[in-house]
């Protein structure tokens, strides 16, 4: 950035501050596992006390993705009250929605999870349960925020019952499911929850999560958080590529998946790469009609952040234009050390109707919101 630029920056930044925001990833969390006592059945809140997660890896009592310590979160944003970052409405009322202008949040639980437990039954009660409290003690209560339909996905009638139970209810706004699963997502087990989901013109929301008992690289488990990290991003385009390849896309036309906190600048070289091969290959897969390109296009959109930032701003405006403005969705993912706050998130120039599209249009567009 040139010091003449520097002026008209800063006015855009205030200028983005003052826009009608549209926040897709906003992490809520539990006080205490207590928190879902009044919504679990006896049986599967003594489970709960007795047993507590056993999510399939070797980790008792800590986490295997590094940013998890201490809570993945910035400094400053411990209630005072107590409890874990994201756990007290009133202060993510101050440091979020208020203090940026958020006028709708899209909530994102990432822990705990109910569809990476061992005892499905138990994983099962534990998305219901999840869902009741997100709307009584969230979306009741603040109706800035909208939750997502928490699915226990390796269980596709149980998913399934859980949408039937939430769609049409204006608090929820998509479906949500763990990424590391014991299948690609687009296999067939999957499917019946995303025909419910089209059926209710719910997105599917796939925020990065879950533990499926395997490292999330191809080969084994990381050194270092600075590899882990990144391979969250190739993770999902891996994820992206099975939904295209797999024709979900081709059987659920009306289908609408949003990609969460994965980045975006590898969007063009993955549909280059596919297009590629699949010109090559396409008797392999000809229950796919069009390019993969198409696919991505037509059914995927996907957060800012972590917004890939090139050493020249403008670069990323090339990526932009070749996804499609319109596939482009703003996250600050509050709480966490690394969110993006709306007045600093792009270093680009933005024209109005760009930052319109970026910061909210989009958005509802995506979820239906007024």
């Amino acid at each position: 950035m040139s010091p003449q630029d520097a002026p008209v920056i800063a006015a855009e930044m205030r200028t983005a501050a003052k826009l009608r925001i549209v926040d897709c990833d906003v992490h809520h969390a539990l006080r205490s596992t207590a928190d879902l006592h009044p919504y679990l059945p006896r049986r599967w809140r003594e489970h709960f006390d007795s047993f507590g997660l056993r999510a399939p890896v070797p980790f008792a009592g800590s986490s295997p993705y590094p940013k998890a310590a201490p809570a993945l979160s910035r400094t400053d944003a411990w209630p005072p009250n107590g409890g874990p970052p994201g756990s007290d409405l009133g202060f993510l009322r101050e440091q979020l929605l208020d203090r940026y202008g958020i006028e709708i949040g899209l909530l994102h639980l990432l822990a705990p999870s109910g569809m990476d437990q061992r005892n499905q039954d138990f994983g099962n009660a534990l998305c219901a349960a999840i869902n009741d409290w997100q709307y009584e003690c969230w979306t009741q209560r603040e109706r800035r925020l909208k939750a997502a339909i928490v699915v226990p996905g390796e269980d596709a009638d149980a998913a399934v019952a859980e949408i039937e139970r939430w769609a049409g209810n204006g608090d929820f706004v998509q479906v949500s499911m763990i990424t590391h699963t014991i299948e690609p997502l687009g296999r067939r087990r999957y499917w019946p929850i995303y025909e419910a989901a089209q059926r209710h013109n719910l997105p599917v929301g796939l925020h990065t999560s879950g533990f499926n008992g395997h490292a999330v690289t191809g080969t084994g488990w990381c050194s270092y958080y600075v590899e882990e990290q990144h391979h969250v991003a190739i993770s999902q385009q891996q994820l992206a590529m099975s939904l295209v390849m797999e024709g979900v896309f081709e059987r659920f036309p009306a289908l609408k998946v949003v990609i969460v906190e994965a980045g975006l600048a590898w969007v063009p070289s993955l549909a280059w790469r596919l297009d590629r091969h699949w010109a090559r290959m396409k008797d392999e897969v000809p229950h796919l009609t069009r390019k993969p390109s198409e696919y991505l296009r037509r059914h995927l959109w996907y957060t800012t952040q972590p917004a890939d930032e090139p050493e020249r701003p403008e670069d990323l405006r090339r990526i932009f234009d070749w996804m499609g403005w319109d596939r482009v969705l703003f996250a600050t993912d509050y709480p966490h050390w690394d969110m993006d706050s709306p007045e600093q998130a792009f270093r680009m120039r933005l024209s109005d109707d760009e930052r319109r599209m970026l910061y909210s249009d989009n958005a509802r567009a995506v979820y239906g919101l007024a």
